[in-house]
């Protein structure tokens, strides 16, 4: 008798995508049931994005928030394929990359995370830099470079967007840049951090504020060139000029998303079970960004990093589930509070009954994000690395 081999396909390998094939590799799968599993990222490194923050302060370095899928995946029985996807025929259970290799089926994740929309507003597209990869990192780190080596008296930062990423954006550059910068956050709302904890928002206003950053509330982006960019209040639109522009306004779902005959939402995610199962496709699982997800309980669940990171246990364990017979899990979703970077050793840190800032927040945030680097091989290299680095700094000097 033929024995058959379940083939598993992750695309993606953000919080989603990578955990879900770590939680996978830890199933119990008897011999007969072991599936091939495969993760396939167009890029070669998983990036650790709420600490990407540290490389513009020189903080971390970028193997500590980026190391090789390989490296990560080597003491496991999932295959990393790096590729980009050009489609996927659902109807056939197949995938196709651009390199033209063919990926068959029998159960899919989709875990392609989001973009930043770069939107409609003339210029943005041309000289507005977003914040979400190491190459967006990198480009951002080559221009504050070129600045900070030129004659220029004082450097001129816009940061578009008073989310979680603007916010923390301002506050590093700030640290980094000090009395140089000249910096500035732009939000057309009238409130940073809207769906934040009041004491998360005090904490960053003052942050904010002990850093000189000018703060715009109720305030539309018009126009950017490559050294001004045009701001509306109210009926007056002023232009200003600038060296840099940080775009950091939303997330939108992968395009290739749209070519898929799956329900969705107004927001283009997809609409699933609370297993995390697409709605008339039990064999395909999404989650993260691109995932309209409600749990067990019939709640929304928010387009974050702790969320995609809880959802990867569920969906390894339903993806193993209906492969061996069992009982599929509906999602559950705890929220255990927020973090955000404040600059250079400063953060807050509110949840479970906790609130902290300064640098109590600031190490707190470091050990928890420690804990869920995805290998302990890979936990005790960063955390034997940040232990060292003082000891290492003060043999220095």
């Amino acid at each position: 008798m033929t024995q058959i081999i379940h083939r598993i396909v992750i695309l993606g390998g953000g919080f989603g995508g990578l955990y879900t094939a770590l939680a996978l590799s830890r199933l119990p799968w008897s011999k007969p049931e072991q599936p091939q599993i495969t993760l396939v990222d167009q890029r070669d490194r998983f990036l650790f994005s709420p600490l990407l923050y540290e490389l513009l302060t020189g903080e971390l370095q970028t193997w500590e928030i980026a190391p090789p899928f390989e490296e990560l995946l080597a003491n496991t029985k999932v295959r990393f394929r790096q590729g980009a996807v050009a489609s996927i025929a659902i109807d056939h259970r197949q995938v196709m990359l651009q390199d033209g290799a063919t990926l068959p089926y029998d159960r899919l994740v989709l875990a392609l995370g989001g973009e930043t929309p770069m939107g409609d507003i003339p210029g943005v597209a041309e000289h507005a830099i977003p914040f979400r990869t190491i190459e967006d990192a990198y480009r951002l780190e080559e221009r504050l470079r070129q600045l900070e080596t030129s004659n220029a008296n004082k450097i001129r930062i816009a940061v578009v967007g008073g989310g979680y990423s603007g916010v923390e954006l301002a506050c590093k550059l700030a640290d980094r840049l000090g009395d140089r910068g000249r910096l500035r956050l732009i939000e057309r709302g009238t409130e940073i951090l809207k769906t934040s904890a009041e004491f998360n928002q005090t904490a960053a206003q003052k942050a904010l504020s002990d850093r000189g950053v000018w703060l715009d509330l109720e305030t539309t982006v018009e126009t950017i060139t490559a050294d001004s960019l045009a701001l509306k209040y109210r009926d007056r639109v002023d232009t200003l000029p600038v060296e840099i522009v940080l775009w950091t306004v939303g997330t939108q779902v992968a395009g290739i998303i749209d070519t898929l005959n799956l329900k969705q939402n107004q927001r283009r995610q997809i609409v699933v079970e609370s297993t995390l199962q697409a709605m008339d496709h039990a064999e395909i699982f999404a989650l993260g960004d691109l995932a309209d997800c409600h749990d067990a309980e019939g709640r929304s669940i928010p387009a974050t990093a702790q969320a995609a990171l809880q959802q990867a246990d569920y969906c390894g364990w339903n993806i193993w589930a209906s492969l061996s017979d069992r009982p599929l899990l509906p999602f559950r979703y705890q929220h255990l509070g927020e973090m955000l970077t404040l600059g250079a050793d400063n953060a807050t840190l509110t949840g479970l009954g906790i609130q902290l800032d300064g640098i109590a927040a600031h190490i707190a945030r470091r050990l928890a994000y420690l804990y869920r680097l995805p290998t302990l091989d890979h936990q005790i290299k960063v955390g034997m690395n940040w232990i060292g680095r003082p000891i290492r700094d003060f043999l220095s000097t």
